[in-house]
């Protein structure tokens, strides 16, 4: 007996070294990809000041409302969330997360690392990343043991920039036309944004209700994974509850999902809890 209660003691005190070890390897890893991501904010065109005259009348009555003080370009954008996920289309159960956003919004890239609860002492640690043009994402048991990593192929960067762009109501400085964003008008309530980086561009439809708020985002053709490989789907987002965070005005919600056979599917919902921006 004694001999089994030392092995299984012995086990244990392995696991957690094991965890301990991984842990401090997956946050290694996170502060250089923060890093690297932050480095290279500020080094990309600058917003050109707004002519109302050029620009789709419902993105100038956007832009005047998202940036009351002006185009004050935002070097870097923090955010903490909670909210929400469903793991893949096919499950019903929704997750609870929390997450820390890192977006540096004249040089698309951003850094999505959240903790999602699989049970009362479990999780899995969510990283999702745009840098230097290139998507990818990891998933780590218990923020130690990894899971999965992909990335570095076409469609995963093309669809990280497709996120940048529909998230870039929380930094809205990133709307302002540029040399590498355009918008293209549709109707006095609609507008096409085209975003180009790294020789990929995407394109997503911007709604806007009378008082100048995106109300929602669309595509019809975004790269996601499903049932193992990647393909091509309508994808939709929706924004709420818009209010004043330093300098600017963004929506406190938001959600997003795809269109299946049976219709929009979300798979994503959640609320920005703060919000800091470094001009």
């Amino acid at each position: 007996m004694q001999v089994a209660i030392g092995i299984l003691g012995g086990l244990a005190l392995g696991a957690v070294l094991i965890l301990q070890v991984g842990a401090r390897l997956q946050r290694r890893s996170l502060y250089r990809t923060v890093a690297e991501l932050v480095s290279y904010a500020g080094d990309g065109p600058s917003p050109s000041q707004p002519d109302v005259g050029t620009l789709p009348p419902p993105v100038a009555r956007y832009l005047a409302r998202a940036l009351p003080r002006g185009p004050q370009p935002i070097r870097v954008a923090r955010f903490e969330q909670q909210g929400e996920l469903r793991a893949d289309l096919d499950s019903p159960r929704w997750l609870p997360f929390e997450a820390t956003h890192i977006v540096t919004p004249s040089v698309p890239g951003f850094v999505w690392n959240a903790r999602v609860r699989l049970a009362p002492l479990g999780h899995v640690r969510v990283r999702d990343a745009l840098a230097n043009g290139a998507g990818s994402g990891q998933v780590a048991l218990m923020s130690a043991l990894p899971v999965s990593a992909v990335g570095g192929n076409a469609a995963m960067n093309a669809g990280s920039l497709h996120r940048f762009l529909a998230e870039a109501v929380w930094y809205p400085t990133a709307l302002l036309p540029s040399t590498v964003l355009r918008w293209s008008s549709v109707d006095d309530n609609t507008a096409i944004a085209t975003l180009t980086d790294h020789g990929v561009s995407v394109s997503l439809e911007f709604r806007f209700d009378p008082a100048g708020e995106v109300t929602s985002i669309y595509t019809p053709a975004r790269w996601g994974t499903f049932r193992g490989g990647y393909q091509e789907r309508p994808w939709e987002g929706h924004f709420r509850h818009y209010e004043a965070r330093g300098d600017f005005i963004v929506p406190a919600e938001g959600d997003v999902g795809w269109y299946m056979e049976g219709g929009w599917q979300p798979v994503w919902r959640g609320r920005v809890i703060a919000a800091d921006y470094e001009v």
